[in-house]
């Protein structure tokens, strides 16, 4: 995109075969005037379906880097702010839409507080319901808790540690980490702790993230005043056994940057830990979408 009045921020939109979502997003974006203007790029990562080309139809006038691959999310965020210029720059799932007033609502964090490296907004499912996206990073016993009792108890006491289920929605607040699905980042603090980690595929890659920014001495914040729609699972539907394979390999890098001292003799149990849950969640999701065997006639 281009203009003669410099860039009030940036937004990065990461595409993997989004479908007419891509538009949506981009739509969502151009008619949020409230922080207008903002540069946008789409960085796609080697989509098969057709919606850069729709983009490009729809939009002409937007930036599109096409890696050639798909490199996963964090390199292909790299890309497209390395691409930018403004000192914030927002990244974003193409599967989103950006509710109008979140640009001003968001930035007017960074203007007042110098300290801040990376904010949030609200984000709710396309049937309004809250999604908690703002979290601690959990304790080990959280960890173990919330990854072994989640699927079956969502509300039990670890996952509602974890993901703060006991705060305010409506209010704002520091946390240890936000959503990577929209998120504002300072690009002098994202600069200081050298950017997204290239390593983290898919998934964990926010909270990796946010972690070494607050250990460099920026705050991650929560605002609500700010919201996004987030209709989710878009792209990695299409590749669900290849997800839960790279959602576990993110948990257990994370832990490996994590551990330290005596910890560190937990990372091979809990190796073994993440290999047999990714089993069980693959081996359940076969058998829920098992096809039916037809019935036969008498």
């Amino acid at each position: 995109m281009t203009s003669l009045t410099a860039p009030t921020w940036a937004a990065v939109v990461v595409n993997y075969e989004a479908g007419d979502c891509l538009i949506d997003c981009v739509t969502t974006l151009l008619a949020d005037a409230s922080a207008a203007p903002v540069e946008i790029v789409v960085v796609d990562n080697a989509s098969t379906d057709d919606s850069v080309a729709k983009l490009r139809l729809a939009r002409p006038e937007i930036r599109i880097i096409e890696t050639g691959e798909n490199l996963g999310y964090s390199a292909a965020a790299n890309a497209g702010i390395a691409a930018t210029s403004a000192a914030v720059v927002a990244v974003f799932n193409a599967d989103l839409q950006i509710n109008p007033g979140t640009g001003a609502a968001l930035l007017a964090r960074f203007n007042n507080e110098p300290d801040l490296g990376a904010a949030g907004p609200a984000v709710f499912s396309t049937a309004g319901t809250h999604f908690p996206s703002a979290r601690n990073v959990p304790r080990l016993r959280d960890t173990v808790g919330h990854g072994t009792l989640g699927a079956v108890m969502p509300k039990n006491r670890f996952s509602r540690s974890y993901k703060e289920l006991d705060a305010d929605p409506k209010r704002s607040r520091d946390v240890d980490w936000v959503s990577g699905a929209a998120i504002w980042l300072r690009r002098s603090a994202l600069n200081q702790v050298g950017g997204w980690d290239d390593g983290y595929f898919m998934y964990v890659e926010d909270v990796d993230l946010c972690w070494r920014l607050g250990k460099a001495g920026w705050r991650v914040a929560y605002e609500p005043e700010g919201s996004v729609v987030h209709i989710g699972a878009v792209s990695t539907n299409r590749h669900p056994y290849r997800m839960i394979i790279a959602h576990h390999r993110s948990l257990g890098r994370f832990a490996s940057k994590r551990w330290h001292g005596w910890k560190r003799i937990l990372l091979l149990p809990a190796a073994v830990y993440l290999a047999l849950r990714a089993l069980v969640i693959m081996g359940a999701r076969t058998l829920r979408f098992r096809p039916k065997p037809k019935p036969t006639s008498r």
